[in-house]
């Protein structure tokens, strides 16, 4: 069963009780980066294993995500800021005890290439904060393992 998130701003991603920040250095620059997150919604199922869909709403203001395992979101668009940042709050989920979550892209010039940095913010019911402890292992990977297949997608 969906239900409504608390809706957060960007500068929840420094004070969410669980926060998961990861960052990687990748070839391609800033700007073709920031293309590939903001504006090529669909092709996240290409790059982020756990996405099974996306798509933008709301002209560009929103996406639907589906995760494989069938999760899903529906999000709200809450920082574009080309080439360096691109973060999106979840505004309705049916992911169990999930209360609110933002999520931050923040892309830095790394020589020729970016530094990719991804914050991963969210706020649940005590069990879903539990549960979130040892998911972070896995966010980890799932997030070296989409930047690097983005890398070789933007470089094909």
């Amino acid at each position: 069963m969906a239900h409504r998130l608390r809706p957060e701003g960007l500068d929840f991603v420094e004070r969410a009780p669980v926060r998961f920040v990861f960052a990687r250095k990748i070839s391609a620059p800033p700007e073709t980066v920031y293309r590939a997150l903001a504006d090529d919604v669909p092709g996240w199922a290409e790059w982020f294993s756990q996405v099974a869909s996306a798509r933008p709403l709301d002209g560009d203001a929103g996406r639907e995500v589906r995760l494989k395992g069938g999760v899903r979101f529906q999000e709200s668009i809450i920082a574009s800021k080309e080439p360096e940042v691109y973060a999106y709050r979840v505004d309705v989920t049916n992911a169990p005890g999930a209360r609110a979550l933002v999520e931050e892209w923040r892309l830095a010039p790394a020589g020729t290439g970016t530094r990719v940095q991804w914050t991963f913010a969210t706020d649940g019911t005590p069990a879903f904060r539990l549960m979130m402890k040892p998911f972070r292992a896995a966010q980890a990977r799932a997030f070296r393992d989409a930047v690097t297949a983005l890398d070789r997608r933007l470089a094909a």
